[in-house]
């Protein structure tokens, strides 16, 4: 990949969502944005190699982004309307705030996240629009067809036309419905920046979780009194803490165990850790965590332990036992088997782990736990081939040169 090449990448990941956001403010229009967002990192691709990346190239993509919407809307007898507001592009006025926060992107996700959508539908639409990702990286954070994830957007954008749904954050009475939607979507923009799953990105997209990290400040300004908006801040922070050492200087992922603790960010796990505080003082008070608040608290017990072996194991299994009334997802009961192999040996949390096959086999990290298990079994042959299979599916190359090196290994 050349220079331009990587930087287009670069600056489709940093404005994508901008761009769009910033088109629907002003036309109100979600196919009209990305269709001419997209037109606009297509002409990128098509100019830039030969005329160099420009000074500004976010600028450089809205302004090519406007133009292709209006002419779309122009090309569209019908649309006078949208044609009148198109004219709003040349305005010098400032357009007026929408909403209690005058946010673009995160206008852009209470749409996406109406209830009128269906839940599968919203978070597709929100993880397209706002987050940038693309179909295939979506379909496997859902762990589907791409085929499914883009009828699931196209049903989404159809439903919003259809409705009328408004580009705006919701009133105060409107929040609690949209807002474990909104939730779900900024985990999952979140954990595609923690660990990147497309081939052409970095191991770690820094823009994404920065990004997730933000609005979730702003939805805590909304909603200060939600326990699942303290939780999943807190999840972000404790997570986004360990960075620094997630990732060597050769490029391969460092496991938890691995890691150098003082390079973890102090100022981001002492934050998380008073919003743990704050919630286990409201649980102790009779209200009942959430699933958010749970994961943050396991990550809280990892973030509080000077050393891997200083890690209260018991703690971190009677939290995921707790999770899993709440989430009886086989990704949560994986998890799960990590603790119970810690606490109870390898060869109990591996019958555990194997059930799971069936609804786990595309999975890659089901594969290298597995793989972990009989490694510590003393089972090689077994092990190499569950490596193997973990590396066939993982789509990030930290992680994929990790498990390479576990597997050889191995001899």
């Amino acid at each position: 990949m050349s220079d331009v090449e990587k930087a287009i990448t670069r600056v489709h990941q940093e404005e994508w969502a901008r761009v769009v956001a910033a088109l629907t403010r002003r036309f109100g229009d979600l196919d009209i944005a990305e269709e001419a967002a997209a037109e606009a990192f297509a002409a990128a691709v098509e100019r830039w190699p030969g005329d160099g990346v420009p000074p500004n190239p976010g600028a450089w993509l809205t302004t090519t982004a406007n133009r292709r919407a209006i002419d779309r809307i122009r090309r569209e007898s019908k649309r006078e309307d949208k044609h009148r507001e198109a004219r709003t592009v040349y305005d010098d006025d400032p357009p007026e705030p929408l909403g209690a926060i005058d946010d673009d992107r995160l206008r852009l996700i209470f749409t996406c996240c109406h209830p009128a959508l269906a839940t599968e539908a919203r978070l597709a639409l929100t993880l397209r629009m706002v987050g940038g990702l693309t179909v295939a990286e979506i379909a496997r954070a859902f762990l589907v067809t791409e085929a499914a994830v883009g009828q699931r957007i196209t049903r989404a954008k159809a439903k919003i036309k259809a409705a009328r749904i408004p580009y705006r954050v919701p009133s105060a009475e409107d929040l609690p419905a949209r807002v474990s939607g909104v939730l779900a979507v900024l985990y999952l923009v979140f954990n595609e920046g923690y660990l990147a799953t497309g081939p052409d990105s970095g191991p770690l997209r820094h823009d994404l979780t920065a990004e997730a990290i933000r609005l979730t400040r702003l939805i805590r300004a909304l909603l200060p009194d939600d326990g699942e908006v303290a939780g999943l801040l807190a999840l972000m922070l404790l997570t986004e803490a360990r960075r620094p050492a997630r990732v060597s200087a050769g490029g391969e992922l460092v496991a938890l165990d691995e890691q150098d603790r003082g390079s973890w960010d102090a100022a981001l796990i002492a934050e998380g850790h008073r919003l743990v505080r704050e919630r286990l003082a409201a649980a102790a008070a009779g209200v009942a965590p959430g699933r958010y608040q749970i994961l943050a608290a396991i990550n809280a017990v990892h973030t509080s332990a000077r050393d891997i072996r200083d890690t209260d194991w018991s703690q971190v299994l009677a939290l995921y036992d707790q999770l899993v009334r709440l989430d009886p997802s086989p990704i949560v009961a994986l998890n799960r088997a990590v603790a119970v192999a810690e606490l109870d040996g390898p060869e109990v949390a591996l019958a555990a782990v194997d059930r799971l096959e069936p609804r786990l086999a595309g999975y890659h990290p089901y594969h290298a736990t597995r793989a972990d298990l009989l490694r510590r079994l003393g089972r090689s042959q077994e092990s190499r081939a569950a490596y193997t299979r973990a590396i066939e599916l993982a789509g990030n190359t930290a992680e994929t040169a990790y498990l390479t090196r576990r597997r050889d290994q191995l001899g």
